[in-house]
């Protein structure tokens, strides 16, 4: 096995939410990825990123792009993160979404939505890192579940879990 693949399998060891990022193409074309790049990096000023692979097709889209809409899905849209991991695809054939900020689309169903302007854009190896300030974000009334990615593979959480007195911890994030 060689040293990228190592690392790679080591790397899902971490267990992370999917999302779907959006943004409005060219031509009013909207174009979305799969990712599990995503993190917070300050409440203020309000910022959060993502990354897009070099060799993504979508990435002078999502370059050129000054609004982008994170999707958080939910454990039972497994069906949207497939749809949108796949390169080179009509991701949005018959697919009903809304329009968010600067037009990037709001995926239904979502268990919340981070609609961000870009901040800055940062070189990252063979990634290209994706500086983003919250604008306005929404979460879905309910308990839904998120979907989770872990060892390659799409897990579910239980959402038996009560909140203590003790929520939230008192841990930088």
């Amino acid at each position: 096995m060689d040293e990228q693949r190592r690392l790679r399998n080591a790397l899902g060891e971490f267990a992370t939410g999917i999302v779907v990022v959006t943004a409005n193409g060219p031509n009013d074309a909207p174009v979305g990825m799969t990712m599990s790049s995503f993190n917070a990096v300050s409440l203020d000023p309000p910022l959060v990123l993502f990354s897009i692979g070099k060799q993504a097709n979508s990435l002078p889209a999502f370059a050129a792009a000054e609004s982008y809409v994170i999707n958080v899905l939910a454990g039972q849209q497994e069906d949207l993160s497939n749809r949108f991991a796949r390169p080179l695809t009509d991701k949005w054939a018959g697919l009903d979404f809304e329009r968010g900020l600067g037009g990037a689309p709001r995926l239904k169903g979502a268990l919340a939505h981070f609609e961000c302007t870009r901040h800055e854009l940062v070189e990252g190896g063979d990634h290209l890192i994706f500086l983003a300030k919250v604008e306005h974000f929404s979460v879905a009334p309910g308990n839904a579940d998120p979907l989770i990615f872990l060892r390659g593979r799409y897990r579910r959480i239980r959402n038996d879990w009560q909140m203590d007195a003790d929520w939230p911890l008192s841990v930088h994030y």
